[in-house]
């Protein structure tokens, strides 16, 4: 075992010493040490819960026959940090995340991990660490919250009850009452957000990859099935390190492409673009972001789920979770292993039924082509992403008039002021990896654009990203970005954009003679922030079509 480096032979002494100064019995060190990367914290919601679950992958571990021990890891809410300096560091945690794990897992020798996570940037991290260690290691995903439920029977979720909410008040459309009751409701409890945001998209993903426990992707937070997942999780990895199965055995290239399938069936986040981009990096499956549009062309859309849909989690996995997707997915799926045993198609093939109102079949579906759509063109020679799924239709292919801001603050103002009208494209750049730094989400103006109702005649692009619940023409991701000299920094007020999603083009309606004069003329600005770990995480991030990992 790994960790006989740090408890056998006459030279490890000293560390058998400590390792009983921690309460270590002489009969552990006959038993693999299973560490368990938790990120518990009393700031995120999708986090609250989770010493319960500790308490079962515990002893999980201990009844499969291992020895665990617990170490802590960092979690940013996106929606806490919105809006403001702190979404800055939101994605830059998810390369900290991934080498904390590396590092804690290197320095003590440990035989395998249980991953406890749940929200955006850590399952990503997490499972970057997991294929660059490549140990034995099994993910829990803490779960999604409940819906939250009005007096009439009325479901709320976090962004159309909250982040929507604000923008519908300042228009006038709802009161003070009205304002509160979405405040009180959005969030009942422990969870992450009801949606198909970020977090949920990814647990989905996880389990679809094989890197956890049927239905652990949907089960809920504080459910009875939760925690016999998080027990379950702590008895397979102490199996998984006997046997010696490894994240790279497990998140092979099929693996990524169901994966990317099952996203685009669901209509899922567009951050998981760049967070299997960076994953794939750390496992070392190649995975270009033109992958996420071949596969979208035809891949259908099966479900019509929150913020853009009808559905909310709790009703995804009751209508059949991950596995009903793969049945539905049929022969687009390709058969791949997992750490519970069962390949994909065995999976899919365990469960009786679906319930097709909520996962369509693949000859009545919501619509054609996948959620996510990849666009090039002047304005994105590198490609740009967008959630083709919350796009309405007349907003598919739309032309308008440049409005130009430098920071994601410049443009809420704006928004929130009513100086942005029908026709309009807000451009927000300097917000891409290097240019934010950090990459930040751009929920706040997206959700206000929606919420004046402005969702059918308003198109937003940016270099920087979009919340998993961000929904309407919104288009992320641009590279390259404006930081790096890309054209998105030489576009003027006044100027023409097309956007054409079945076309998959985004193009400046500007002579080329015109943007290089604009680019002899253009100063890359000072940077936003020259302090602290930010200022060197913008030095050595790359591009979003990549990733945005980080190269030394």
């Amino acid at each position: 075992m790994r960790s006989d480096t740090i408890k056998k032979g006459l030279e490890r002494t000293p560390h058998r010493a400590l390792l009983k100064g921690a309460g270590v019995p002489d009969s552990a060190f006959e038993k693999p040490f299973i560490g368990v990367a938790t990120s518990f914290t009393d700031l995120i919601p999708g986090h609250v819960g989770m010493r319960d679950l500790e308490r079962y992958i515990e002893k999980g571990v201990h009844s499969g026959g291992g020895y665990s021990f617990f170490f802590g890891i960092p979690g940013v809410c996106d929606g806490i940090s919105m809006g403001h300096k702190g979404m800055h560091y939101s994605l830059p945690t998810r390369e900290l995340i991934a080498d904390m794990v590396e590092s804690i897992t290197e320095a003590h020798r440990l035989d395998g991990l249980v991953l406890l996570t749940n929200c955006d940037k850590i399952t990503p991290g997490m499972l970057m660490a997991a294929a660059r260690l490549d140990i034995p290691c099994i993910v829990v995903t803490a779960g999604p919250m409940l819906s939250g439920r009005g007096r009439d029977g009325r479901k709320f979720s976090f962004i159309t009850d909250s982040f929507e909410a604000m923008a519908r008040y300042k228009a006038g459309v709802i009161d003070d009452k009205e304002l509160k009751m979405c405040e009180d409701n959005a969030c009942p409890g422990a969870g992450s957000c009801q949606g198909l945001f970020t977090a949920n998209t990814m647990a989905i993903l996880t389990e679809t990859m094989g890197m956890s426990l049927p239905r652990c992707g949907t089960a809920l937070a504080v459910s009875a099935m939760k925690r016999r997942i998080a027990f379950a999780s702590g008895e397979k990895i102490v199996d998984l390190v006997r046997n010696n199965v490894t994240p790279r055995s497990i998140m092979t290239r099929e693996a990524f492409e169901n994966a990317i399938r099952v996203d685009l069936a669901l209509g899922g986040s567009s951050n998981t673009v760049l967070h299997l981009l960076a994953i794939a990096n750390e496992a070392g499956v190649e995975l270009p972001l033109e992958t996420f549009d071949i596969l979208s062309k035809e891949t259908p859309q099966l479900a019509s789920m929150n913020p853009a849909g009808e559905y909310f989690m709790e009703d995804l996995d009751i209508a059949g979770g991950v596995a009903g997707v793969l049945k539905q997915l049929g022969d687009k799926i390709k058969d791949a292993p997992t750490v519970f045993g069962l390949t994909t198609k065995q999976l899919a093939a365990s469960i009786d039924g679906v319930d097709e109102e909520v996962i369509h079949p693949m000859s009545n579906p919501i619509k054609q082509e996948g959620g996510i759509a990849v666009l090039f063109g002047n304005l994105a020679p590198k490609g740009a992403v967008v959630k083709q799924s919350g796009v309405s239709a007349p907003m598919m292919q739309f032309e308008g008039k440049a409005r130009c801001f430098d920071s994601e603050e410049l443009a809420m103002a704006a928004i929130m002021n009513g100086q942005i009208v029908s026709g309009d494209v807000v451009v927000i750049r300097y917000e891409g990896p290097k240019g934010g730094p950090g990459m930040r989400e751009m929920l706040a103006p997206t959700a206000a654009i929606m919420g004046m109702g402005l969702g059918d005649s308003v198109a937003l692009i940016t270099d920087g990203r979009f919340s998993g619940g961000t929904r309407g023409p919104c288009i992320g991701h641009i590279s390259p970005e404006a930081a790096e000299g890309g054209i998105i920094a030489f576009v003027e007020d006044g100027d023409r954009i097309k956007l054409d999603i079945p076309n998959r083009k985004l193009e400046l309606l500007v002579d080329d003679a015109v943007l290089a004069e604009r680019r002899t003329k253009w100063v890359q600005p000072e940077p936003k922030i020259k302090t602290g770990w930010l200022s060197r995480y913008a030095k050595v991030v790359t591009s979003a079509y990549t990733g945005a990992v980080t190269k030394a």
